[in-house]
């Protein structure tokens, strides 16, 4: 499969409808393609729902979304069992994290006991109800969003829901050409909630994203590219500025996220420019910075840079 004409056919697709958000579409796609789930963190209006919406079109998935609230139980989420009185019989109603592309729209405003019902099916695919296993339909993606400003009646995520996923994707602000060509789009009739409307159309489907990762897992890495993404998770847990570096889970992912992207350049081997590309999306929401760094002014993506600058790149 040609990774590069799929990865420019999708963007030109997506143009249609995302404006000035090229790059957290672009870590969508690498999420989708590797098979990780992506969590987005912008302010209300900055398009997470429409992207999320535009990549399951293009992708001929199934959309759901949930609307997390302080009140959502995990029976809310992935389904109970339910007596028919006709029958006499339980029968099972599912919930709508039976999907394939799920938004799990301002997840930390439920509580740890909800946000929890999504681990197993994000680590393995799959809900368990009542004892029986109930396997996800592919591809399978969550697309989590929260607010960064607004932490009132909100439950943050604990590290081990964090690490499940892939990326952690920042949508800030639109520059103003781009807002500007938003109101132009919007003044002409252009409707988020009607997608097909605007011309978007499917690009592939179910059996090409297989395909696509089939053709990605040939993607070749040398042994000092390894290294290089091992000593910067190594670098990650010795740092000064850090009280929880990078886990093994963390490098995995770099080592799979990169191999996608690398791919997706037309490329069938990983080069250092690829891991260093994805490393800040894989660190950002698993680093713990220290009092001292903060105070500093630093953040996770500072410290990620600075951790890049450290780590001498293989030739």
């Amino acid at each position: 499969m040609d990774l590069q004409l799929l990865y420019r056919r999708l963007r030109e697709e997506a143009d249609k409808v995302i404006v000035g958000q090229q790059e957290p579409f672009e870590l969508l796609i690498v999420a989708l393609l590797t098979g990780g789930h992506v969590l987005l963190e912008g302010v209300p209006g900055a398009a997470k729902t429409l992207m999320a919406k535009t990549l399951a079109r293009l992708v001929q998935a199934q959309f759901g979304r949930i609307q997390f609230t302080p009140d959502l139980m995990p029976s809310d989420i992935l389904g109970t069992s339910v007596f028919d009185v006709a029958s006499s019989r339980f029968y099972l109603k599912k919930g709508p994290i039976f999907t394939q592309i799920l938004l799990a729209d301002e997840i930390n405003r439920a509580p740890a006991k909800t946000q929890a019902a999504l681990l197993e099916t994000m680590e393995e695919r799959q809900v368990t109800l009542e004892g029986e296993r109930h396997i996800m339909e592919q591809p399978f993606m969550v697309i989590a969003t929260q607010n960064p400003i607004e932490y009132e009646g909100t439950y943050p995520l604990p590290e081990a829901q964090l690490d499940r996923f892939l990326f952690k994707v920042i949508m800030p602000y639109l520059p103003l050409e781009a807002e500007i060509e938003v109101l132009r789009r919007y003044h002409r009739g252009f409707d988020a909630h009607d997608l097909a409307a605007s011309g978007l159309t499917a690009i592939v489907g179910a059996a090409e994203i297989a395909a696509a990762r089939q053709t990605i897992g040939q993607v070749v890495v040398e042994e000092g590219i390894l290294a290089y993404v091992a000593r910067i998770a190594a670098a990650s847990r010795q740092s000064p500025d850090l009280t929880l570096g990078a886990s093994t889970r963390a490098a995995t992912h770099v080592l799979l996220a990169a191999k996608t992207y690398a791919g997706l350049q037309g490329r069938d081997f990983v080069i250092p420019d690829d891991v260093k590309f994805i490393t800040p999306a894989v660190y950002r929401h698993r680093l713990l910075l220290k009092p001292e760094a903060e105070i500093e002014g630093l953040d996770a993506d500072a410290v990620v840079q600075r951790l890049l600058g450290q780590v001498e790149v293989p030739r």
